[in-house]
């Protein structure tokens, strides 16, 4: 029998709310298969009105090391309840959401050698995927407790995110236990339903509702800790250092600019860019937030277009892209303005860069 164990991250507070300068921030990936998941079963205009209630293209950077308030999370999932009519819509995306698509920080989970490492590198490296978010694990008599707390707990939508949740620690599990595991019980940090029968269904257990803080877990026995990878040809290839070199800038995030910037960015990816959407991310409004980053002697003008410029390094160099689809892609209405802008940036023309 195993001991009796605990390995969790330094205490830390959960914020109620997101407050201007220290909003709670999770990777876009934590979405990825989402929007492929709307996209079929409720089509491309629920998707729309989802990233439009987001004020981000989610289906655009699902894949990328970029980071997005909580806010976005609980709010795409929320839209697209209401947009479909489905009140289980987080049970409803269980089934299309694995742990393997969240990114290299799930990446070197999956690289452990047992069930019990892959969860002891995620608590090690939580920090790498979000700001606020817990993972722990504890054991007691036999029985495992796999547990995620997130910050987002109590916003319109997080039912939703709260399903997701589950699934994805439940696919964690079953990357190393057998095809016919299934958990104990699951614990669910959202109140009772009036049909909690759907959820058993769904993760095929009993489910407890109105858990305490330690968030959403699944109970399992702890023997199960020691089980071997069953990835085919599994073996350690990921390391701290490859999700630090990914996600290099997330650590070194502080304060509000830094919050802004990774805001700004996310948006750069998908080549639309407005101070309405970053205010609207972190609960604030336009003119606070101007005020604020006037505060720190920048604009969120400047901090874009820098971003932009950055954006466009990259395009030039990396990739054999025109000029004129480079320019759409970062958002510029014409190849003239981007000229421009890059110029003021670099000193130098997008043609003349791309030759040197």
């Amino acid at each position: 029998m195993l001991p009796t164990t605990h390995f969790a991250p330094s205490p830390q507070k959960l914020p109620t709310g997101p407050t201007l300068g220290s909003t709670t921030m999770v990777c876009v990936t934590a979405l990825a298969g989402v929007p492929a998941f709307v996209r079929q079963a409720f089509g491309e205009r629920t998707l729309r009105y989802a990233n439009h209630a987001a004020m981000l293209d989610i289906d655009a950077i699902e894949d990328q090391d970029c980071f997005i308030p909580h806010s976005i999370l609980t709010t795409y999932m929320d839209e697209v309840a209401k947009r479909s009519g489905e009140e289980h819509l987080g049970l409803i995306v269980v089934p299309h959401i694995s742990i393997a698509s969240k990114g290299c920080w799930a990446e070197y989970m999956l690289e452990a050698p047992t069930l019990r490492e892959a969860i002891v590198r995620g608590i090690a490296t939580i920090g790498f995927h979000s700001r606020g978010d817990v993972l722990s694990l504890t054991s007691a008599d036999g029985e495992a407790r796999l547990s995620f707390a997130s910050p987002a707990k109590g916003r319109n939508g997080y039912i939703h995110v709260a399903c997701g949740t589950a699934g994805i620690i439940l696919s964690l599990c079953r990357a190393f236990l057998p095809a016919d595991w299934r958990p104990l019980r699951i614990e669910l940090d959202v109140p009772r339903p009036r049909n909690p029968w759907i959820f058993e269904d769904t993760f095929e257990c009993p489910v407890v509702f109105d858990s305490d803080a330690a968030g959403v877990s699944a109970f399992f026995e702890a023997s199960r800790l020691l089980s071997p990878s069953r990835r085919a040809g599994a073996h350690a290839l990921m390391t701290v250092g490859d999700i630090a070199r990914a996600r290099a800038d997330w650590r070194k995030l502080g304060g509000l600019r830094d919050v802004i910037v990774q805001q700004a960015w996310s948006q750069v990816l998908t080549g639309r860019v407005s101070i309405e959407s970053a205010a609207r991310s972190m609960e604030t409004s336009v003119r606070s937030l101007q005020r604020e980053l006037h505060r720190e002697g920048i604009s969120f003008r400047s901090l874009a277009n820098d971003l932009r410029a950055r954006r466009a390094i990259e395009l030039l160099r990396d990739t054999d892209a025109s000029i004129a689809s480079i320019s759409t892609t970062i958002g510029y209405s014409a190849p003239a303005h981007f000229a421009r802008a890059f110029r003021r940036a670099t000193g130098a023309s997008p043609q003349q860069f791309r030759r040197s």
